[in-house]
């Protein structure tokens, strides 16, 4: 097997590990991973919805679609500024820190765990080799909810 076909035989599996997480996310909470990602960014602070997509690196529209999906369950609202009527807060609802507080962990707690035991030289390295691998497969600007969505489409 060349080196080449070893790379891409990791990232299915990482693949797989993401979409099983994802499913058992889906199944525990009722909700998909990106869901889960804007509840817990929104955690910190409101935040205009150019900020939490440019935080999350999705694109407005795909935000749009989960903020939509997560006001009609009341977990977050969105207001529109009285200063500038283009811009929209988005804010938890006490509903959603409820929600929130019950869910695990979007990452699974023995990958945190171990990368976090890693040095920070090859916690680098991982994160510079992952980024290189996502240029090299032209995916370095890709929406990244349209792989925590997969287990969604079953």
């Amino acid at each position: 097997m060349t080196h080449a076909q070893d790379v891409l035989q990791a990232l299915r599996r990482i693949l797989r590990a993401t979409d099983l997480h994802s499913g058992q996310l889906l199944r525990q909470t009722g909700l998909t991973a990106t869901q889960l990602q804007v509840l817990h960014t929104l955690a910190g602070a409101d935040l205009t919805a150019g900020a939490l997509a440019r935080q999350l690196c999705i694109s407005q529209a795909t935000l749009s679609d989960v903020l939509d999906r997560l006001e009609t369950r009341q977990l977050v609202t969105r207001q529109r500024q009285a200063s500038d009527k283009r811009r929209v807060t988005v804010a938890l609802t006490s509903a959603g820190q409820q929600v929130l507080a019950s869910t695990p962990n979007l990452l699974h707690a023995d990958f945190l765990a171990r990368f976090g035991a890693l040095a920070e030289w090859e916690r680098l390295m991982i994160l510079s080799s992952l980024h290189r691998v996502a240029e090299l497969m032209d995916a370095a600007d890709l929406d990244v909810a349209a792989v925590l969505e997969v287990s969604e489409l079953k």
